[in-house]
């Protein structure tokens, strides 16, 4: 309590000298005092005690002055008033002293110490003095204890610790001046208890300082405290280049999560507290310079630009490769008198690998993929399996117009029997020829989910940009700390910023979700050039295209970004869930991708996805608010976990078929008693029905997790359920392609297990737990961490950066897992149909008669269909044969010296045998494709293309070929027959008998009209 002690004190003689005996002491005591020494004197109403101090002061030298006072007497109702009087500072007190706690309760203190004001002086060396009177109103003599002493650890040195004990009456406060070059410091104070609960201020060099534990907030920066604080200081904020450190001890320890001490509440007495006192430690160090925020800037740039370099780089070496093929492309296309079609097994966009697909044998049929598309283009299909048109099934138009397909126009039964003539024909089943709904329609539609993300977006993020300034600009004026839930040990902060590195550290969700957008943007251009030109690989290969997702996806890992770097301006519980709202959406977004990849047709509406994903939302708000510690909030989540949970599996096993409607119980009942009373029967869906067994019985366990533990972060929770769920879908899914005998290929499968590190080493540093604003803050700072990267960013800011790149390696591999190779289910039926067709025993045939025919240096293979492919695969031991069926001097096969390593001239070496052997006399229908030996999917063509060859050899019997003869069957041969003129013109009177005859024909043996033709065994 501060007041004017010189003019109260002055008034106080004047009137005592007017009206003696009333209100003024009648005695006045003056005396000379001296430093260090205790005096113990008496004082009452009439009489007042002043005591004068002189001291040296210095402009270059800093000295503390602390004045201890005890009261020795417990009495009531008349404390005694304490002014010191300084040259420019006035500062007052009673003692005993009353402070005030949580619902005006009062604690009372003996015992008070309290550090002087120095004021500042011009000159080099001034002598000041300062008095301290002592007064009172009680009528008997209350005996005090007196003490002025010299502090000679009151200026504090950068990077020295100091050590000093402090109570509620008791407060510290030291003096700290910036050196030379020192922009920034910070001021770490730690203690080896938790309580007594504390506060630490960072203040002005002014008079009066406000030390108590009832005006400590009323200026400069201030944080509660257990055991840790700290508080950056920076010179621009401070005038005269120093500050006050102040530490004062709380009344309670309510604000620091402590519990409140019995108080009787019967009457208004001051409760005496006894000795409340903490030992501290205060350090002053310096904090980062400009160079390491510069730094720390062009790191985090660094490190997210690079994946654009790295991203053009592969560009370039992509492009570079495709212009490679080019080559490959004009050597092995077909020429108009053969029509061989080129077939390649992995292409980029822009080429047509898979230009010759065969859709069954047609006689009178061009294989030429130029003929098939020019077929497309006019819708005269000059080939057709009765009236069944060729076009890609998920390529021809069901609908005249854009209009919405909904689910119920989905009809398995008429779909399956409208499209079984390409099931029987085509030699391989893509996704796209499962997809019958129009793909205009399936991409207006999913382009909704990216529409409607970002008007979320721009709603969201709005009001919430608004807020965190509100938030910061409350910080910077009231000084309080406690508001925002920092790493205050590593909390740098720039402007008004108060923690620059963790906003900064989120800038990898935006510069790598933007990266993702160029991506899709760059394969969306590039797919729909593919379609203008009718590129076959484009029209059937993978699912089908349609990139709204995918914009969704790269859209919410953006705002992810930006709504957690609004979170980091002041993270509090108040705002948590601007940090979760995005993340929640990219859960659902992936999942919905990944089952979008293996069921084109049926979608999820966007309005329906996003409602969904608001109703998750909302209960993480009710969760934040309600959910600590309420029973009832919990058995109500929990019970609408477990329906919903169910609901979903329902929807999902009978692929969106099952209905909620009044008839669901009759048919429930009737499920249970056809497949389970009345016969026992497994499940239609084997593989659907494991994962969501496993599906339900996780969500079932974190159901009840959450029902007995009740959690305090109930965001973090809700969030658990979420990626939990999408892991174990993305198992299922990788597991689907291994078991469908689908490869996953090296780039992905890199990606896959670069990206689980990533997130390995992403959930360490996540876990760490830097603050929590479960608890208060003080508790929260005992968390804090000094900075482990670049002196600049802390384990938090590592989980902005591996999470990012983690997230964008998980959405790398959304469109790179299934964009290629056939789906499973009936595909993977027609592929194990065509292996059957290998033949183990015509292996070692063809094995032999290649070894006789090309000579013991080709080798032999190691048996079986693998075997035999690898022997084969890069083209020169074919080469090498059709070469030896032909005379010296005349070979149509260049056979390289060195075998040939790369893939594209491996397969060039394979092309230029079959067209060898087309020139030979090898029919069209013989000949097998590339990719059949290649990729080793119909090496029963491989084998059936070697038996017509060695046919060829055999029948032509022109000492070219070796081996035994009876390895082949020998062609037919043609036999012409030569008709004269006259035998022309007889044949013109002759009725064939493919016209009918009536000769020999009478009525013997006819029955009566009407009666039926008696069949007699």
């Amino acid at each position: 309590m501060f007041v004017l002690g010189l003019p109260f004190l002055a008034l106080l003689v004047a009137s005592g000298d007017s009206h003696p005996g009333l209100l003024g002491p009648k005695n006045v005591s003056q005396k000379d005092a001296e430093f260090e020494r205790t005096y113990v004197d008496e004082v009452n109403s009439e009489l007042v005690n002043i005591y004068t101090f002189n001291h040296t002061v210095t402009r270059n030298r800093t000295e503390g002055v602390r004045v201890s006072v005890n009261v020795l007497n417990k009495q009531k109702g008349a404390p005694l008033l304490f002014v010191v009087r300084q040259k420019e500072a006035v500062v007052s007190f009673q003692v005993p002293l009353i402070l005030r706690g949580l619902f005006q309760r009062k604690y009372l203190y003996q015992k008070v110490e309290r550090t002087l004001c120095q004021p500042p002086t011009k000159n080099e060396s001034e002598i000041q003095f300062f008095y301290v009177d002592v007064s009172t109103l009680s009528p008997v003599n209350t005996t005090y204890q007196l003490q002025v002493s010299r502090m000679d650890n009151f200026v504090l040195r950068t990077g020295e610790h100091f050590s000093f004990n402090t109570t509620a009456a008791q407060p510290q406060y030291f003096k700290y001046e910036f050196p030379e070059g020192v922009d920034s410091v910070i001021v770490k104070v730690t203690s080896n208890r938790a309580f007594p609960c504390s506060v630490i201020s960072i203040q002005d060099v002014l008079c009066p300082v406000y030390d108590l534990d009832n005006n400590v907030a009323f200026i400069g920066m201030y944080q509660t405290m257990t055991k840790k604080a700290a508080i950056t200081v920076q010179r621009k904020d401070f005038p005269s280049n120093s500050f006050y450190v102040v530490v004062v001890v709380k009344t309670e320890d309510q604000a620091c999560g402590g519990s409140l001490p019995f108080y009787p509440f019967g009457e208004d007495e001051p409760v005496d507290q006894g000795h409340r006192q903490k030992t501290l430690s205060v350090l002053v160090s310096r904090a980062v310079t400009s160079e390491a925020y510069v730094s720390g800037m062009l790191f985090c740039l660094g490190i997210f630009l690079s994946f654009y370099l790295l991203t053009i780089l592969l560009a370039c070496w992509e492009n570079w490769r495709q212009r490679k093929k080019t080559l490959l492309v004009t050597v092995d296309r077909a020429c108009p008198e053969s029509g061989h079609p080129r077939v390649l097994t992995d292409s980029f966009p822009g080429s047509s690998p898979y230009e010759g697909y065969n859709y069954g044998s047609f006689e009178n049929c061009s294989g030429s993929t130029e003929g098939l598309v020019d077929s497309m283009d006019t819708g005269d299909l000059s080939c057709s399996y009765q009236d069944r048109s060729l076009d890609p099934v998920g390529t021809r138009p069901r609908l005249d117009s854009m209009s919405s397909v909904e689910e119920d126009d989905y009809d398995t039964l008429t779909d399956i029997e409208s499209d079984k003539n390409v099931i029987r024909t085509k030699q391989y089943l893509y996704v796209a020829d499962l997809a019958r709904k129009d793909k205009r329609v399936l991409r207006k539609k999913y382009q909704i989910y990216f529409w409607n993300i970002a008007t979320i977006a721009v709603f969201y993020a709005l009001p919430v940009v608004q807020l965190v300034i509100t938030y910061q600009t409350v910080v910077n004026v009231t000084g309080n700390q406690d508001i925002c839930y920092y790493n205050f040990l590593c909390a740098h902060p720039l402007g008004n910023l108060s923690a620059f590195n963790n906003i900064l550290s989120n800038l990898g969700y935006i510069l790598l979700g933007l990266l993702f957008l160029l991506i899709i943007l760059q394969r969306e251009i590039n797919h729909n050039r593919a379609l203008l030109r009718n590129d076959l690989y484009a029209l059937e290969c993978g699912i089908p295209k349609h990139f709204g997702l995918f914009y969704a996806m790269g859209t919410a890992l953006m705002m992810e970004g930006l709504l957690s770097a609004c979170y980091h301006v002041c993270p509090n519980y108040t705002n948590f869930q601007f940090d979760t709202s995005f993340m929640y959406m990219i859960a659902g977004l992936c999942m919905l991708k990944l089952y979008q990849k293996r069921h084109p047709d049926i979608n999820a509406s966007a309005y329906s996805a996003y409602a969904c994903l608001a109703v998750v939302i909302f209960f993480s708000v009710l969760g934040v608010v309600f959910g600590k510690g309420n029973t009832a909030f919990w058995i109500v989540f929990s019970v609408i976990h477990i329906i919903a949970t169910l609901l979903l599996s329902i929807q999902l096993y009978y692929m969106g078929r099952w209905k909620l409607d009044s008839g669901v119980g009759r048919r429930i009942f009737h499920v249970l008693y056809t497949d389970c009373i009345r016969q026992c029967s497994g499940p239609l869906y084997t593989d659907r029905m494991v994962l969501l067994v496993m599906g339900n019985i996780i969500n079932w366990s974190l159901a009840a997790y959450g029902l007995i533990m009740r959690p305090n972060d109930f965001a973090s929770y809700l969030l658990a359920i979420g990626i939990c769920n999408l892991l174990l879908y993305f198992a299922f899914y990788i597991i689907m392609k291994l078991r469908s005998g689908e490869r996953i290929k090296l780039i992905p499968l890199l990606c896959i297990v670069c990206t689980s590190v990533v997130w390995g080493f992403a959930l360490f540093f996540f876990f760490q737990g830097l603050s929590t604003w479960q608890k208060t803050p003080a508790e929260s700072r005992e968390h804090n961490r000094d900075c482990i990267l670049l002196d600049f960013f802390d384990d938090h800011d590592i989980w902005h950066f591996l999470s990012s790149i983690a997230m964008f390696g998980s959405f790398l591999l959304s469109p790179n897992m299934a964009n290629k190779g056939p789906s499973y289910g009936m595909s993977r039926e027609v592929q194990s149909k065509i292996e059957k067709k290998y033949d183990e025993e015509l292996e070692e045939r063809l094995v032999e008669w290649i070894i006789v025919q090309c000579g013991p240096d080709v080798g032999r293979p190691d048996r079986g269909r693998l075997g035999f492919q690898v022997w084969l695969k890069n083209g020169v031991i074919l080469s090498k044969l059709v070469n030896s069926l032909y005379p010296d001097g005349s070979k149509p096969v260049k056979v390289p010296e060195n075998p040939p390593s790369m893939v594209f001239k491996q397969m060039e070496q394979v092309a230029q045998f079959l067209k060898a052997a087309e020139d030979y006399g090898v029919t069209k229908t013989d000949m097998f494709q590339t990719v059949d030996l290649f990729e080793g999917k119909d090496m029963a063509a491989v084998q059936r293309t070697l038996m017509a060859l060695g046919s060829l050899a055999v029948t032509k019997n022109d000492g070219h070929y070796r081996g035994d003869p009876s390895w082949f069957m020998k062609k037919a041969q043609e036999h012409k027959r030569e008709f004269t003129e006259s035998q022309l013109q007889e044949g013109k009177h002759v009725i064939g008998l493919q016209m009918g005859s009536n000769r020999g024909a009478s009525q013997a043996g006819m029955t009566g009209y009407g009666r039926p033709r008696q069949i007699i065994s």
